[in-house]
């Protein structure tokens, strides 16, 4: 059952992952069309959001990859 729940919880955050990262840069493109100026500073919350997402995700695949171990 541990092996079944770390493959369920892998893919879950594998998909979970993916769709905050397109979010952020569909977000930030269309952002930075209406302000152009602005493309700097949207530029690195985009770069700061998708790490902070990222960091989840490797804390949840790491719980992910104890459980098969246990």
């Amino acid at each position: 059952m541990g092996l079944l729940a770390a493959g369920i919880g892998a893919g879950i955050v594998a998909v979970g992952t993916g769709t905050g990262i397109v979010m952020i840069g569909k977000a930030a493109t269309e952002s930075i069309a209406r302000q152009p100026d602005a493309a700097g500073d949207i530029r690195g919350a985009m770069i700061l959001t998708a790490a902070l997402i990222e960091g989840i995700a490797l804390f949840v695949a790491t719980i992910c990859i104890t459980l098969a171990l246990g």
